[in-house]
């Protein structure tokens, strides 16, 4: 039976990539006292004793123990439906706190090694976090990068890299990005002076957050044309990104099977907001849930 209850919840599939999903997975879940939910979506449906059915099961065990050897205090559930992978977690994302997908790049198969996978993305109704098997194991936690902008999904961005920044005790970098204007393009003092002007605000916007938590590390950054161009300049330094919504599309096809050369450059693991319409339901119900107890 399909469980849709809150969980953070990782598409497995016995890949290298899927394990680090749900590796990376298990201090969401421990943070938010949540089960971290593993799922194999089977297809198309087989004989109970069949031998793909032993590989599935072995693949589900491979996981579980992968998780259970980290010693982390999670609350674990697993189970097999019988689904296409990208209905099965869409339907999974509704109940979730999180998705969790691996990727080993576009070379491998890309997200979820499906390319249905990859186009379902962006209808997930969760935040979708797709983390590369590859990323460096050593003591430096890397930068948490998030996108922000004057919008709801914006300022939805900038929470969520607080979040994983002060999860991962990672350097927070907020990246704004600003459009130049023809007059601009040629222009060095007038690109500075909106640089300085942008990132100031972002430094403003920054100081609430670093108030009530002292142990932020976060800068502001402010950079003309897209993000993926600073992404692309300091892919070294990061580990995570997290960005809106409204970039599920673009991200999910980049490191899709068909992805561009462009995603060479993303070597590091993404984190693509729930939609804002979607947050501002789970606020009033976090209000009125709150409102009822007292």
């Amino acid at each position: 039976m399909l469980r849709t209850s809150p969980a953070v919840v990782v598409g497995i599939d016995g890949s290298q990539s899927a394990t680090a999903a749900a590796l990376w997975a298990i201090d969401e879940a421990v943070i938010r006292d949540l089960p971290l939910r593993l799922v194999f979506a089977m297809w198309p449906r087989q004989d109970p004793m069949s031998r793909s059915h032993d590989v599935v099961g072995e693949a589900v065990r491979a996981a579980i123990a992968a998780v259970e050897a980290s010693g982390k205090p999670v609350k674990l559930e697993a189970e097999i439906v019988h689904g296409r992978t990208a209905l099965v977690l869409r339907a999974q994302s509704h109940g979730a706190a999180m998705m969790c997908l691996g990727s080993s790049g576009p070379a491998r198969g890309g997200v979820g090694c499906s390319g249905s996978t990859v186009s379902a993305v962006a209808s997930f109704k969760c935040p979708v976090a797709i983390i590369h098997s590859h990323s460096p194991s050593s003591g430096d936690p890397g930068w948490v990068v998030a996108e922000v902008g004057d919008s709801p999904a914006g300022e939805l961005a900038l929470r969520r890299g607080v979040d994983e920044a002060l999860l991962r005790h990672a350097t927070l970098r907020i990246v704004a990005t600003w459009q130049a204007r023809y007059t601009d393009i040629h222009d060095a003092h007038a690109r500075a002076d909106r640089n300085r002007s942008v990132k100031a605000d972002w430094e403003r916007r920054l100081s609430p957050w670093r108030e009530r938590y002292p142990e932020l590390d976060a800068h502001a950054v402010a950079t003309p044309g897209s993000v993926f161009n600073y992404l692309a300049r300091h892919r070294q330094k990061i580990r995570l990104v997290v960005l809106p919504h409204e970039r599920a599309t673009e991200i999910a096809e980049l490191l899709g099977p068909q992805g561009s050369p462009a995603s060479r450059d993303i070597c590091f693991d993404v984190l693509i907001c729930e939609s804002t319409t979607l947050a501002k339901h789970a606020e009033r119900g976090a209000d009125y849930a709150e409102a009822f107890i007292w």
